[in-house]
Order: C-alpha cells, then sequence, then structure tokens
C-alpha cells in the first residue's frame, strides 16, 4: 500500500506506526509532508519514511492519501493538493469536523473515506467511526478497515451524521475518563492514600475494568452488578453517584459535545 501523509501531527504519527508495525506498508512505500521541517525530520530519523514540504511532491504516485491537519487549515491543503489527485486516489480523512462534501468540493474529488478517531489510536486501542462515499470501492474499503484496526478497532456507519455521535461518545470520551480518574485520585488522596499511590490505584483499576467490559461478553450493567454487593462499600458509593445525578450529568455532557460537533460541521 502506498500512502501519503499530509500532516505529521500525533494522529497522523499513530496512523502512520501502526501501519508500519502491522506490516501494511514499507517505510519507502510512505511519504509525509509537514508545515514544521523538524516534524518531517523526526519522522524521517525515527521511521526511515519520505519526507517533503510540498504537499503535491507527497501524493504523486500514491494509492491512499491521508489528511491529518487542523480543521482550521483544511481550506488551503485542498487547494495545494487540487488537481493533482487521480479519480482512482482514495482520500482518507481525519480531520475533526470536516464534512465529505466540503473536501469533495474543494477537491473535486469522489473516493473520500471520512474517519472519527480517539487518541488511545496512539497507543494501539483506538475506536474508529468511519464513513465513505458509495464511489469507494470494496477493496479501498478494505484498505481502511486494515488501517484503522491496526490502529485498535472501527465501524462503518452508511451515513455520515452517526460521526458527529462518534465524535460526542468515542472521539471526546477519553476526556471524561481522564476527568473521572482524576476526581477518582483525588478523592483517594482526600482520604489519606499518598498521591503516586493514587494515581496507580486509579489507572490499573480503569484498565481492567475496561478490559473486563471489552472481554468478558457482559454489559456494563451487568458487571456492574456483579461488583455490588448487598449493603457493601459499591453499593454506598453508586447510591451516591446517583443522588448526584451523576447519569443525567453524562447524558448532559454528550448530548452538548453531540451539538457542538453538528454545530463545527456545519
Amino acid at each position: 500500500m502506498k500512502i501519503a501523509f499530509i500532516g505529521g501531527g500525533n494522529m497522523g504519527e499513530a496512523i502512520l506506526a501502526a501501519i508500519l508495525e502491522k506490516g501494511l506498508a514499507a517505510p519507502s512505500d510512505i511519504c509525509v509532508s509537514d508545515i514544521s521541517t523538524e516534524r518531517l525530520e523526526y519522522l524521517k530519523n525515527k521511521y526511515a519514511v519520505m519526507v517533503s514540504n510540498i504537499n503535491r511532491e507527497v501524493v504523486e504516485g500514491r494509492e491512499v492519501v491521508v489528511l491529518a491537519v487542523k480543521p482550521q487549515d483544511i481550506t488551503g491543503i485542498l487547494n495545494d493538493i487540487k488537481g493533482s489527485l487521480m479519480p482512482e486516489h482514495l482520500v482518507l480523512s481525519i480531520v475533526a469536523g470536516v464534512k465529505i462534501d466540503t473536501i469533495r468540493k474543494l477537491i473535486r474529488h469522489e473516493k473520500i473515506v471520512r474517519v472519527m478517531s480517539n487518541t488511545p489510536a496512539q497507543v494501539g486501542i483506538g475506536m474508529s467511526g468511519w464513513t465513505a462515499t458509495t464511489e469507494v470501492n470494496s477493496e479501498q474499503k478494505e484498505q481502511v478497515r486494515s488501517i484503522l484496526g491496526a490502529m485498535g478497532k472501527e465501524i462503518c456507519f452508511e451515513d455520515e451524521k452517526y460521526l458527529d455521535m462518534v465524535t460526542a461518545v468515542s472521539g471526546s470520551g477519553p476526556a471524561y475518563v481522564f476527568l473521572f480518574a482524576e476526581c477518582l485520585a483525588e478523592a483517594a488522596v482526600d482520604i489519606g492514600l499518598p498521591r503516586e499511590d493514587a494515581q496507580l490505584l486509579v489507572s490499573q483499576t480503569i484498565l481492567g475494568a475496561a478490559h473486563l467490559i471489552s472481554e468478558s461478553g457482559d454489559t456494563p450493567a451487568g458487571l456492574r452488578r456483579k461488583v455490588t454487593s448487598k449493603g457493601g462499600t459499591t453499593e454506598k458509593a453508586l447510591q451516591a453517584f446517583a443522588e448526584s445525578g451523576l447519569t443525567d450529568i453524562v447524558r448532559k455532557a454528550v448530548r452538548v459535545a453531540y451539538d457542538r460537533a453538528k454545530e463545527l460541521g456545519n
């Protein structure tokens, strides 16, 4: 697979590293462009890939073009590569909030995939939701699945509208978990645990709970019931969460994130 990356930031690097680790492409098959010469040198030295500061150059001779830039930079980037894409090129965008129709109009190209991933992709356990235009063929869809699967798990949606929902749940979701971890660690310190020990207790607990959800075959509600003994410490803590309105708080947070995702897309 011959791949061009326009943008070599954290998420671009996460995809690049996963592709190389899984053997989906050789370093010589990958070319990266970025506005930062220092970043390009870093990627060249670490991964032995080709680099360039000219966007049109990296597209030439590639099968897949990954757009991994900031949303505010996308118009200029697309204007740079407009006219250099061949009809068979697959354009894969991980640019947050930028809709397929926007990309299509700016580059006058039809084979486009839009992806919403998240930061755990940087450590190989990400979650990606994606959708594709009807012009993307089955072989190219398999290429997308292999690329995103190299970073974790993926779900394909027929309708692009679901990506705003993905953004509100798994795109922003790591920050929700980080906030809960932060609060739990602070609560642990408040009752007397040393901070370093509290951090380890919290991180390993969240990691273990996530693995149970993923691997046990049970639902989160089922797992919660199994660990909650009548009259025990867990039941008491869960009652405090309920009295504080935790369920409504989470619903509100996801709703406002979803509404904001739609606003940004428009």
